[in-house]
């Protein structure tokens, strides 16, 4: 899942020397292999939808490979949405979201409450304008056959330390069965929060059934954008 100063150039439409510059300033996270800079894809997109900066499609191609279709509209219908969270705080917020995700009887939903907080103690997982993305550091064993994505929309926006610094009212949980899977529902997320029909759709709070639709036409435009060549012909 990593991108090279050129690939990031691509994908953000800028010039590669911008990216040089973002990379030395410290604006855009990234790292450095063998003397080469790196970028991460999830990160990027993270870093690009706080910004309300458009990304290409083309992000979700790894090695040439077409994601998925449906991928998240899929895991959302398994989640599901939940309206009217009442809580206080960011740790409120994960406990009262924990408590209500579909997950099998035998999953210690207070391990993954504990896991949720340990990962917001790392760095906050608000990724502005409102919303943020509960999730592991890494995929956890918690015996679902597949991954999920649960919407919580909070009664009252709380403190929770996002980029932008405004308070956060929408949270999406991903409960995912592999480090691969974990990473394609993160950037199919930041992707679709960049879509500003779907935007508005959370901020007015619809019935779940538009917001799954919405979502599948983003997805579904997606996945023709990087269709491989021939494919369908």
């Amino acid at each position: 899942m990593d991108l090279t100063a050129k690939d990031a150039a691509r994908l953000l439409n800028v010039p590669e020397d911008t990216i040089y510059t973002w990379i030395r300033n410290g604006t855009v996270p990234s790292y450095r292999v063998r003397d080469k800079y790196r970028l991460n894809r999830v990160e990027l997109l993270e870093w690009a939808t706080a910004r309300n900066m458009k990304v290409s499609p083309e992000i979700f191609r790894e090695n040439g490979v077409k994601p998925p279709d449906l991928l998240l509209t899929n895991a959302l219908r398994r989640g599901g949405v939940i309206y009217g969270l009442d809580c206080r705080d960011k740790t409120s917020a994960l406990r009262a979201v924990c408590d209500v995700l579909p997950l099998p009887p035998k999953v210690d939903r207070e391990e993954l409450h504990t896991v949720l907080v340990a990962r917001e103690a790392l760095c906050s997982t608000g990724i502005g304008n409102g919303v943020a993305i509960p999730h592991p550091r890494g995929p956890i064993v918690l015996g679902i056959p597949e991954p999920q994505v649960t919407l919580g929309f909070l009664q009252q926006p709380i403190e929770y330390g996002a980029l932008d610094k405004k308070p956060v009212s929408i949270l999406f949980v991903i409960v995912s069965t592999t480090v691969h899977v974990h990473l394609l529902l993160l950037s199919h997320l930041m992707y679709g929060l960049q879509d500003q029909e779907f935007r508005q759709l959370l901020d007015r709070r619809v019935p779940h059934d538009q917001i799954l639709a919405t979502l599948e036409k983003i997805e579904s435009r997606v996945a023709e954008k990087v269709r491989p060549r021939g494919d369908g012909l």
